[in-house]
Order: C-alpha cells, then structure tokens, then sequence
C-alpha cells in the first residue's frame, strides 16, 4: 500500500489532516508529503515497529469483560493528528478560561453557594447529585482550587467548530498514553521532528509535581508527595505507576499510609513512619475513607478526610470536585463562566437537553432516534445510547429509563466528529476523533500542548473509548503561538 492522498475522502466530515482530495490542511503538509513519499508497504511495516515498541515498553490497558481482567497492548495508529500552534492558542485560552470558572464554581458550592442562591444553577441540581459531598462543606483547599488536574474532552463538528463535550475533574485518566504515544512516534518517525516544529509535551510530569508540590501545608523545597492507586487491578494502574516513576514519588496503596491521632497522613517505610504533604490519588471520592464514605472500602485511609479538613495533607483533585463532572452541571458551564469571569465562554457546549425538564424531555423521549443520551454521570462510554445507531428495542428501554429517572439523563444531537487518517488493514481510511487535553492548576495553571486524541478504530463508530474498542494517536501542535 503507497498513500495516496487524491483518493483518501473523508465525506462530509471535517478532516483534521486533508481538507479535500489531494490537499493538506495548514500544518498538515509537511506529514501528508512524508507520508505519500514513503514506498509501497513502508507505512505498514512502520505501524509494525511501532506496535511491537509498545510490546517491548509494556504499555497496556486493562478492558473488563466477563468478570475478567485482560491486559491488552495500548492501541496507538500510526498516523498523528495535527493541530496549527495559531488554532490551538484559542483553544487553550478555552481551557484556561473554563477551569478557572469551574474552580470558583466549585468552591462556590462548598462555601456561600451564591450561584444558587443567584438561581443561576437551580439548587435542586446540586442537590440531588451524588457527587455533592456534604463533608467537603467549609473545606478551603490551596488557592482555592478543587480540580488540579483536569481532562476535557474536545470534539471537532463537521464545520471546523470545536466543542467541549464534558469535563473530567475526579481522577481524569490517560496523561500517560499521550506522554508514551509520542516517546513511540518519535522513535518510528525521528526524521519528522528533526524538521517540523512539533511543540514539546515532555515537561508534563515535572510540571504535575510542581503543581502537586506547591499544594504542600509545610513550607518544604522538597515535601512528600505521593500517588494514591486502587492496586494492580485498576484499569488505570499502568498510568498510576507510570507518572509516580516519572515524578519520582512513591506509588502507594491505602493500607501502605495510616492517619495518627495528631491528624497527620503517614507512609510505611522501612524506616518507620514517614509523614506524607500531598497525596495525587487516583481513587473515587467514596472509596477514599472508611470513617466518612463507604464503610466497607478497603482502598481509601480510615481518617483521611479529618485529615484532610485539618489542612496537614492536600489532596489532589480534591474530594468534591466531580460535582462540576456532573453532565447536568455542564449544561449550565456557559451561565457559570459568565457568572465569575464576566466573559463570553470562548469554547462552546454542545447544545444539551436536560430530561429533569419536562419539555425537554418530551422532546428528547419523541427524538430518541436523532440524539445521544448520556447518564449524568457514567463515564468510559458506559449506559449511553447513541439513537441514529440503535435499534428501536433499544430507545424503548431508553425512554423507560428516562421517564423513571429523569435527572440522571442528558441529550445532546451527535456531532459528526471529525475525522483523522487512519491506517486500518493496509489503507489508509477515515476514521472519527475526539480530543482530551490536561490542564493543571495549584499555584500556576498548565496546558499540556496537544492531548490524548483518542481514535474510533470501527468503521462508521464514533466510540473513541479504549474500553469501548478504540484506539489512539499522537497529537501536534505544529509552529508557534503567534
């Protein structure tokens, strides 16, 4: 197989690589001739490499099926997405501009709560959602920020519009992937970044430990951090270990950390107690401390949350922040940016129809067959049902569900997702993306350069989840902000 860019055609939707047939879009060009240039089965014979570097490094993800957990090597296509360095300075400053509102929201609700007494957010909404966490009530966590690491999710429309589809502030997952992605493509394409100017992403674990580092309640240049995992069979461990080794910070277990009657976190060590300023964890609100959530967690540390109020650990993202994750929260991302900031949000919603409304949801219940309904707050791709795709047994059950729980149901129309060149049995075919950028906040605020595009790998799919049998590609921000 050569490439041939006059033959590759997207159809109708917005190609991030090839605007029509022959024809590269700005940035794009400099890829598209390297690899129209390669000889016949080249390009095959590189996503070989690339697949078996990726055995060699032991990158994997764990996919429950069947009450078993399987290991599989990390999906990555060989061909990148790019971005122009001018396009992505917008979308950055939406990132910005969107966690900084998510923040003070956030805090908002833990404290005065006066954007719902603004009625700006209806206060049955916060309510009634289960990640609304009284305990957290009074907390001031540093700089006032509650989400410290953020993955939002971006979608590109059929018309080149970007959207934020939803963000991800409890324990956003697979930095990692787009950190190993691009260490792999260097190593098949070395040639393309000794003479592109692809923006760097490498700096991103040492700027994860800044940020994590100036959370500290102890005035140390070095302070304890550690990562918080589930154990080895999170779906995520590879990730956890991953980005400890790169901080080079311990990976511990709840029962490798104990809370002591002065209501400090300490770490096990060989040499006793150590104690521990800032704990990354990377385990659900509820699961995080026996005493105060679930009483039957083995993962979490009886008396982290006392701890935690008392201001001698900091806890990253902290407990409560996912009440901004919430996709009826979402809806009303807009009136909360103009609410704190006085600003027009610069990145759109995708518009959205919340079934706790009844006129929305008849219209949602009447148009099952034309929408995506989501829950309120699954996440990996998980309970939604993607109508034009589904079967009409399907939408039934659908309209049931949301007739007896309407708050937990949102709708949106499907955005046809634009499309990136993908290599898929020897050709080169069309296949839909989205994007999900980190951002990182503390004493500074972070913008990794790119994100994890994640890829439908089936034909005519729009699921891009790993879990859900998708795929991934390194992202380039190609140039510089102008």
């Amino acid at each position: 197989m050569k490439v041939d860019w006059k033959k590759y055609d997207p159809g109708p939707f917005y190609d991030e690589l090839i605007r029509e047939p022959g024809k590269p879009r700005q940035g794009a060009g400099a890829l598209a001739r390297h690899l129209a240039d390669l000889e016949e089965g080249q390009l095959t014979e590189r996503q070989a490499d690339l697949e078996r570097v990726i055995l060699e490094m032991g990158i994997t993800f764990t996919v429950y099926s069947e009450g078993e957990n399987i290991d599989r090597a990390w999906p990555l296509d060989i061909i990148p997405r790019i971005i122009p360095a001018r396009q992505w300075s917008r979308i950055r400053a939406g990132l910005e501009q969107r966690l900084t509102a998510l923040n003070l929201f956030v805090d908002d609700l833990y404290h005065d709560q006066k954007i719902l007494a603004d009625r700006v957010v209806p206060r049955e909404i916060i309510e009634s959602s289960p990640n609304f966490l009284e305990p957290c009530r009074g907390v001031s966590p540093p700089f006032g920020v509650w989400a410290n690491v953020c993955g939002t999710d971006l979608i590109r429309d059929s018309d080149g519009t970007v959207y934020v589809l939803e963000d991800n502030l409890r324990v956003p997952s697979g930095v990692s992937y787009m950190l190993e992605n691009r260490v792999v493509t260097k190593q098949v394409f070395p040639e393309l970044f000794a003479n592109n100017a692809i923006q760097s992403i490498g700096d991103y674990t040492s700027d994860l430990f800044d940020m994590l580092a100036s959370l500290s309640p102890r005035p140390l240049d070095y302070p304890e951090v550690v990562v918080l995992t589930p154990g080895i069979y999170n779906s995520a461990y590879f990730e956890h270990a991953y980005l400890a080794q790169g901080m080079g910070v311990e990976l511990v277990e709840g029962s490798d950390l104990v809370v002591r009657d002065d209501d400090c976190v300490y770490m096990r060590t060989i040499d006793g107690l150590e104690r521990v300023d800032v704990i990354y964890r990377r385990i659900n609100d509820t699961f995080l401390d026996p005493e105060v959530f679930e009483p039957e967690s083995l993962l979490g540390v009886p008396g982290l949350m006392r701890a935690w109020r008392a201001g001698n650990v900091a806890l990253a993202n902290a407990p409560g922040a996912g009440v901004a994750d919430d996709k009826v929260v979402y809806s009303f991302l807009p009136q909360i940016i103009r609410y704190y900031l006085d600003q027009a949000p610069i990145l759109p919603n995708v518009p959205t129809w919340l079934c706790s409304d009844q006129r929305d949801r008849e219209h949602v219940i009447a148009h099952l067959d034309e929408l995506v309904v989501k829950p309120a707050n699954e996440s990996g791709g998980y309970g939604m049902l993607i109508g034009p795709q589904a079967t009409k047994t399907a939408r039934r059950e659908f309209a049931s569900l949301i007739r007896k729980d309407p708050r937990n149901y949102i709708a949106q129309p499907l955005i046809a997702l634009s499309t990136v060149p993908s290599l898929v049995d020897g050709d080169v075919e069309p296949r839909h993306v989205d994007l999900r950028p980190f951002v990182l906040q503390g004493e500074r605020m972070a913008v990794t350069a790119g994100g994890l595009t994640r890829v439908a790998l089936r034909k005519g799919s729009f699921v891009v989840n790993s879990s859900q049998g998708g795929g991934s590609k390194d992202t380039w921000i190609v140039g510089r902000d102008r």
